[in-house]
């Protein structure tokens, strides 16, 4: 019980580390590069590093070859059957009994795969993401990290950032040293270890599902611009599906991160202190168009409910949407249609 509420406790300091990034927290530059770099440094994230990327992130949401996390797997890079447009829908809207069956076959689907992969996701993903680009941008070479100062990722003058990234993440190292070797390496890992491992569970929980759905668009070429982009996100009520105390609980420990997500990425300089009433001004504005980014509520369920939804996108298409093991998706782009104002159109079996 005490890793799991510290744990969400210090997902909240991460957050301000994470806001500090944005130049968000303070109007101080100064102030936003030191607290964020402690506080970050001290949950073992090189804090410039991941900041640049994470702006590159939100510049690129949802675009297939720009954005830095959460790519999805395509057609091709699962291995599976070619796309053969004479008897499959490449939309995944109508797709025949054959086809479904054949994707099956190569795919697979079970809540138990499913569980054991969102367990590897939750406990290594953060950083397997930091370490080896792992559900990052596939055009990266491979090796790609964010602790070599020559990194794709960053720029040549970025590289002293880089570097005291790096200072902070070996300062953090011998802490976990030093501390193991003071009061025993079971008393840090109850103390330290277990909370932090809790961390890196909230942070892939709750990113994940800001940014997989079987509801989100991904882009490609002309298609994308910011704003799609930054629509191509949902809101989430962490914690949520237990009951309105534990979704408020979730909110208020996490300064909100999962249910005013939209807003952050409309315009992250916006503090969280202030996120609460600018989310709901936006959602009023984007209701008047048609368009509700209100996803169900972050959970274990939910994120295995996702995985088995969202397998992989085609390899070809300007807009594209997540098939599932049958090879459906739930919704298709819609242009000059007077289908919906948001620009999506929602399966009736979705």
């Amino acid at each position: 019980l005490y890793g799991y509420a510290s744990g969400l406790v210090a997902t909240g300091l991460w957050v301000i580390a994470h806001e500090c990034g944005h130049q968000a927290f303070s109007e101080s530059k100064l102030i936003n590069n030191t607290m964020g770099w402690i506080l970050h440094s001290a949950l073992g994230v090189p804090y410039h590093s991941w900041r640049i990327s994470h702006a590159k992130h939100h510049a690129s949401t949802g675009h297939m070859n720009l954005d830095q996390v959460f790519v999805p797997k395509t057609r091709s890079e699962l291995k599976l059957p070619a796309l053969d447009v004479a008897k499959d829908d490449p939309l995944g809207i109508n797709v025949s009994d054959e086809v479904m069956a054949e994707m099956w076959e190569a795919l697979g689907d079970s809540p138990l795969s499913a569980a054991a992969y969102g367990a590897l996701q939750l406990l290594f993903g953060w950083p397997m993401y930091l370490i080896r680009n792992a559900t990052g941008q596939r055009s990266y070479p491979r090796f790609t990290n964010h602790f070599q100062p020559s990194s794709v990722i960053f720029a040549p003058h970025q590289r002293e950032q880089i570097m005291l990234s790096d200072v902070g993440v070996l300062l953090w190292i011998a802490g976990l040293v030093y501390a193991s070797k003071t009061f025993g390496f079971g008393t840090m890992m109850r103390v330290y270890g277990v909370p932090y491992l809790w961390v890196n569970s909230w942070l892939v929980l709750i990113t994940f599902l800001q940014h997989t759905d079987p509801m989100l668009p991904h882009y490609r070429g002309s298609a994308f611009n910011f704003q799609r982009g930054a629509l191509s996100t949902l809101d989430r009520s962490l914690l949520g599906g237990a009951g309105p105390f534990f979704g408020w609980l979730g909110g208020f420990l996490t300064h909100g991160i999962s249910e005013t997500h939209v807003l952050h990425h409309v315009c992250s300089k916006i503090p969280h202190y202030h996120a609460w009433e600018a989310s709901d001004a936006l959602r009023a504005r984007l209701a008047s168009a048609g368009i509700h980014l209100q996803g169900a509520p972050g959970g274990w369920g939910e994120v295995i409910k996702t995985i088995r939804q969202c397998k992989f996108v085609e390899d070809e298409g300007e807009v594209v949407f997540y098939k599932n093991a049958h090879g459906k998706a739930a919704c298709k782009a819609v242009f000059n249609e007077p289908v919906s104002d948001s620009g999506i159109d929602v399966t009736a079996d979705s």
